[in-house]
């Protein structure tokens, strides 16, 4: 017990040392000396087998080692401290950081109020929201719940479905009025189209289904942004045929600002998925979250 007790301890002062930049500093903290400090550190990197920090004369940073390290010290004496917390108080007021990441467009709509409904809840919860369209890292990124559309590629994640969705080619009635309804996806090549720039470049190949068959569609005239929401944005002003999923632009197609074409023949499925790791044990917040999500979502839906 009393060894535990020693790696506890360890382990804040790694996290502070990390936070401050300084041995000495986060020895102050602990009542340590500058000599004492360093030496817990050294014991844990002996222990460890790896180099936790760089040293140099004028700055302390953290290796790459120590930065995946962090993120498991983090998450564990998160979860020590929530224990704590709840054999202090049989009834425990939710309370925390919850780190999310999610697509832009859903993030800065549907989800943004399902977060507003939660916090009004639990007023001692707190969000860190990263928006982008690819998918995060979640270890690394030291992101708690992520929200993407299709099936993880990641098999060590959890992923849990939230909603049924479908992608669709979409456009403003004043394009299709000034353009006119293309009959077949192939016309589409020809046209003002509106792609997402991810990681490994443009998405400028749209699959869609002829005669029980997989087809791709190569795109010549396309606008280019790596948000999801300015091409939402771009569809509405009639900047082009955009290919999104159909729960991203639900209001929209139901107000008329946006309608669906070539739906005969662009089918593919892209639910809605919230992920998490899977090894890893949430905090009681987060169980509460993903409970609420589930239940938000499928209703919105």
């Amino acid at each position: 017990m009393s060894r535990l007790l020693d790696r506890l301890g360890d382990l804040r002062l790694f996290l502070d040392a990390a936070q401050l930049g300084s041995f000495s500093a986060a020895g102050r903290k602990h009542g340590l000396s500058p000599a004492a400090a360093s030496a817990c550190i050294l014991r844990m990197e002996d222990a460890l087998r790896v180099r936790l920090f760089e040293r140099t004369t004028r700055r302390l940073r953290l290796t790459e080692a120590g930065e995946t390290y962090l993120s498991y010290c983090r998450q564990a004496l998160e979860l020590l401290e929530e224990g704590e917390h709840s054999l202090q108080r049989e009834q425990q007021e939710l309370s925390g950081l919850i780190r999310l990441s999610a697509p832009s467009d859903l993030g800065r709509n549907a989800l943004l109020d399902c977060l507003d409904r939660f916090g009004a809840e639990h007023p001692g919860v707190h969000f860190s929201l990263s928006l982008n369209d690819t998918l995060a890292d979640l270890i690394g990124d030291d992101i708690d719940l992520a929200i993407r559309y299709g099936q993880p590629a990641d098999s060590s994640l959890v992923a849990r479905q939230l909603a049924a969705s479908r992608r669709v080619v979409c456009a403003a009635p004043s394009l299709l009025r000034r353009l006119g309804t293309p009959a077949h996806p192939r016309e589409l090549a020809g046209l003002p189209t509106l792609t997402l720039l991810a990681g490994h470049g443009a998405a400028i190949d749209w699959r869609y289904r002829e005669n029980g068959e997989t087809k791709t569609l190569r795109l010549e005239r396309a606008r280019q942004s790596n948000d999801g929401e300015v091409l939402r944005r771009w569809a509405l002003q009639g900047h082009g045929f955009a290919y999104k999923s159909e729960l991203d632009i639900a209001a929209d197609l139901r107000a008329g600002r946006l309608l669906t074409v070539l739906d005969d023949y662009f089918v593919e499925p892209a639910p809605l998925h919230l992920l998490y790791p899977g090894h890893r044990l949430q905090p009681a917040r987060i169980r509460c979250l993903i409970d609420f999500l589930l239940t938000e979502m499928a209703e919105a839906g």
